[in-house]
């Protein structure tokens, strides 16, 4: 019995050396594995730059009339591709075709006002000199005895007559000259006019200001729109990434840097960009609000600075669909 008993004792010794061999081992690989990570986090540290705060953004045009009216025919459907240039909706035409047609009327109306005056003046003219050389004869057949007093009285009266429009006439263009400003500012205020309603007329017929894809589109066939009322967002292919990186992770990173971008949406492809542009200013000194910290209760907070990363590769729309607001992990290449 005894020796059965230094037998299960023997094995129960080298089991509990092996146990502690294998905690051992166990602990340094452990340690190893501490070590590894430690070394690639200071490794990763030094020469690479990430964060979790950045998003993908681009600038949304908004598309708003500048003339109200009825809205008669719309030429675009939710997330449809438009072209710059692509008509994409038209207003009433009818009440603005009236108002050219009134402006055109107002503006040929003053401009020949001013014509006529200088053709009446023309014409005393014409009349005087006529009654100038009527009377001359008429002298020289009285004075021969050829005519009667009585017809060179009538010759001399027509000639008076004529003297008269004339002087009437040349104080109207006397007048009219020295109210030049005057006139000339009624005819350029009917021009204006006349410019602004063929203007707005144009304003009936809407067209897309650049190319991208509709969003958050709002418009029907019979709506009546005012002057600035959103239609729809037009949001362009070209988009980049803002990332929020903390303060203290700026102090080695350059505009140029290589960047590694992953997007949440295709969490197996990494995407090439690089640094475009850092803020001169803080997010929070930036915002509509900027915070102020000269109070007694002041508490330090690592402040986020918005940097531009834009794409270096050519991306495949069809194949990745990359639209503004999608979260994203850049890692920048610092060293």
């Amino acid at each position: 019995m005894s020796e059965e008993k230094e037998i299960k004792q023997e094995e129960l010794n080298e089991s509990d050396k092996k146990t502690k061999a294998m905690r051992g081992i166990l602990g340094i690989i452990i340690l190893i594995t501490v070590v590894g990570l430690g070394a690639y986090a200071i490794y990763k540290a030094s020469f690479f730059q990430s964060t979790d705060d950045a998003y993908v953004e681009t600038t949304t045009v908004s598309v708003a009339p500048k003339v109200s009216g009825q809205i008669i025919k719309t030429y675009v459907t939710d997330n449809q591709l438009v072209k710059e240039g692509d008509l994409v909706a038209e207003i009433d035409p009818a009440d603005y075709e009236v108002r050219v047609d009134l402006a055109d009327a107002t503006y040929k109306k003053v401009l020949l006002n001013q014509k006529n005056a200088q053709a009446n003046l023309v014409a005393a003219n014409s009349a005087i000199e006529l009654a100038r050389k009527d009377l001359e004869r008429y002298k020289n057949l009285y004075e021969s005895g050829a005519v009667s007093k009585q017809t060179l009285d009538m010759a001399q009266a027509k000639y008076d007559s004529a003297q008269a429009n004339f002087t009437s006439a040349n104080e109207a263009i006397l007048s009219q000259e020295q109210e030049q400003k005057v006139a000339d500012t009624d005819l350029k205020s009917a021009k204006a006019a006349l410019d602004q309603a063929k203007l707005n007329l144009s304003y009936t017929k809407i067209y897309a200001p650049q190319s991208g894809t509709v969003s958050s589109r709002r418009v029907e066939k019979g709506m009546y729109v005012q002057v600035g009322t959103p239609l729809f967002v037009i949001v362009p292919e070209n988009v980049w990434v803002v990332a929020n990186f903390k303060e203290n992770q700026l102090e080695k990173m350059k505009v140029g840097q290589e960047v590694d971008i992953k997007i949440d949406a295709y969490p197996k492809k990494t995407f090439k960009g690089k640094i475009d542009s850092i803020q001169r200013a803080s997010g929070a000194k930036s915002s509509l609000f900027p915070p102020e910290n000269a109070v007694g209760s002041f508490v330090k907070i690592v402040q986020r600075i918005p940097v531009k990363i834009v794409f270096t590769e050519e991306i495949d729309p069809n194949e990745y669909n990359i639209v503004p607001g999608m979260s994203v992990v850049p890692k920048v290449r610092v060293k």
